[in-house]
């Protein structure tokens, strides 16, 4: 698969914002603006797992589908993959 520049820009977003509650951290701020900033991290890490595997079953499908199979193993590891990254 191949990952383009709007999950990469994403991903050094999250990036960022892990830095800033590290620096946060450091300045003793206060439990809950770091679990704040850290809810907000997951909830992008999250949306990132779903777009990846989003792209990657619909890339797969269409591959299945070409061949003649069906795409009922692919959805099956998609839904594997989002029980996993839970």
């Amino acid at each position: 698969m191949e990952y383009n520049d709007p999950v990469k820009h994403r991903l050094r977003r999250i990036e960022g914002q892990v830095r800033g509650v590290l620096h946060m951290m450091e300045q003793g701020k206060s439990c809950k603006e770091v679990v704040t900033q850290l809810s907000a991290i997951r909830s992008a890490v999250d949306r990132v797992i779903m777009y990846v595997v989003g792209e990657n079953m619909e890339q797969c499908i269409r591959e299945e589908i070409s061949g003649g199979g069906s795409a009922d193993k692919v959805i099956r590891e998609a839904i594997d993959l989002l029980m996993k990254s839970r």
